[in-house]
């Protein structure tokens, strides 16, 4: 290990004597890029159709007061025509989910449209009344509620009387720490699903094709930059995630503190490492020689959050290959990778 942290340290940059420099003078010399291949990828339009352009159709739950209105029946309303001494402000539905109807009594509610009570009250209205004509409006949505974690000035649950864009929801929780803010890990969780939301194209170029309609119970989660990561694998002692060190982290300090074995190298194929970035619904696919960085003949290659570093045991001859190896360490941690790569290879 010892050495390999020498030439991280020393592979930074050459010194060398330049055409008009004198003999005790040496001047930088800027190293070529280790990059030796770079694509990039994204999500079907199929799959980004799937997860964010749903229907987002409020359903009726707890803390929610709906008017119900029973043509030429006004003994049925709910609130009361005006002149009646009856004031109720319309039905509250329960914690269980009920409201309360004269004549129906107790009648489940939650998890229903608008639309879908009204038929389902005609239904049973049909019972007492000819041809019933049943109406049923929202007056007031107290059960829209959004989780807001992270870098916020007030992170927590937050409540609100209409469905939100993901915009929208996040200003109920302040402005975000932007300093501390890890925009690129940022995530949004809808139906137990991390959305490919780009935080960075969202908040910092306005794109607001980011600016998804949000269900109630979504969760908007912006990491701090402490608990930033990366994921190592392959051909290294302790595959798994690798911390940023003050906010920055080489190729090279990575794959050593994943535990290369220096006395095992030729065994490992440094020359073609490969690494996986993503953010939102794109991914960076990167083939790396970082043999040459290691032996000060190439710049250090920078990682950001969230990527995933494969070390191959042997000559890999696709990134097919590459993913088929990967896995079975990218489904151990599925939960925590950025949402590009499992949507992409997990979840086909």
């Amino acid at each position: 290990m010892i050495a390999m942290t020498s030439a991280i340290l020393s592979g930074c940059a050459i010194m060398t004597d330049g055409p008009n420099a004198s003999p005790y003078q040496r001047v930088p010399q800027k190293l070529p890029s280790a990059v030796l291949s770079q694509h990039e990828d994204h999500l079907s339009r199929a799959a980004m159709a799937r997860l964010l352009h749903q229907n987002i159709t409020y359903h009726l739950g707890a803390g929610d007061v709906v008017s119900v209105s029973v043509y030429l029946h006004p003994e049925l309303s709910i609130p009361a025509p005006v002149g009646s001494s009856v004031g109720l402000a319309g039905a509250i539905v329960t914690n269980d989910g009920n409201i309360q109807l004269p004549l129906l009594g107790v009648v489940h509610v939650a998890g229903m449209t608008t639309k879908q009570l009204q038929a389902h009250l005609s239904h049973l209205y049909a019972h007492y009344i000819i041809d019933p004509k049943v109406s049923v409006q929202l007056q007031v949505a107290h059960s829209i509620r959004y989780y807001l974690l992270g870098e916020f000035i007030k992170p927590g649950l937050v409540y609100s009387d209409r469905p939100l864009n993901l915009l929208e929801a996040m200003a109920l929780g302040g402005s975000i720490n932007l300093t501390d803010a890890d925009l690129r890990s940022a995530y949004v969780v809808q139906n137990g699903q991390k959305l490919p939301i780009n935080f960075h194209k969202l908040i910092l170029a306005g794109d607001l094709q980011q600016n998804i309609p949000l269900k109630t119970g979504d969760t908007v989660v912006i990491p701090s930059t402490s608990t930033m990561r990366v994921y190592v694998f392959g051909a290294v002692n302790k595959p798994g995630p690798v911390p940023f060190p003050n906010g920055r982290l080489s190729l090279l300090q990575a794959i050593s503190d994943a535990g290369m074995n220096t006395n095992s190298l030729t065994t490992a194929q440094l020359s073609e490492v490969r690494v996986i970035r993503s953010e939102g619904a794109s991914g960076q696919f990167y083939v790396i020689n970082a043999r040459r960085i290691l032996e000060g003949k190439a710049a250090p290659f920078y990682l950001k959050s969230g990527d995933i570093v494969f070390v191959p045991q042997t000559t890999v001859s696709s990134w097919n290959q590459t993913i088929q190896l990967l896995l079975p360490s990218l489904q151990a941690v599925g939960d925590i990778l950025n949402p590009f790569v499992s949507i992409k290879y997990l979840q086909q």
